[in-house]
């Protein structure tokens, strides 16, 4: 599997954030802090999060995905578009409720060539581990099934 990395562009307020390859917890505070400026961004007006070249990902970038669709729903009244090309995960996408609160699109995206590469953070354990409960949150926050799932995750790193 290729290491993850997740590229983006932007012009007059709408995004494009493509992940590629495994996209795991190593990017959780690179992806977290992105979409927090992304979405206090005055003009931010939409976004696309482009899965067609997702080998794998983790519950603590999905979180984070639907962090963006919370957020969106609640401050612009939108929902956000995700592209998923790959059955496994537009399978995992659907059990974990994202067509409720994603627009799901099959079709992968033309334009690539204009996107950049996220520069990587690190931070502390402390602090990514703060990051991963808050996005399992948000999963949770999405239905019942999220919340038997990822109850005991959550437990478990709150008391870490």
């Amino acid at each position: 599997m290729q290491k993850g990395k997740i590229l983006f562009a932007e012009q007059d307020g709408n995004y494009i954030l493509k992940f590629v390859g495994d996209v795991r917890l190593t990017l959780c505070s690179t992806l977290d802090l992105f979409l927090e400026s992304m979405l206090d961004n005055e003009g931010f007006k939409t976004v696309i999060i482009d899965l067609s070249e997702t080998d794998g990902i983790d519950s603590t970038s999905l979180g984070l995905i639907a962090k963006i669709a919370v957020k969106m729903k609640r401050h612009h009244q939108v929902r956000p578009t995700i592209v998923s090309t790959n059955e496994d995960i537009s399978r995992i996408l659907l059990s974990m409720g994202f067509d409720k609160v994603f627009i799901l699109i099959r079709d992968a995206v033309q334009g690539a060539e204009q996107l950049r590469e996220l520069t990587v953070l690190q931070e502390t354990e402390e602090q990514v581990k703060d990051r991963v409960v808050a996005a399992h949150r948000v999963l949770m926050d999405l239905n019942e099934h999220n919340r038997e799932s990822f109850r005991d995750l959550v437990r478990s790193l709150e008391n870490d």
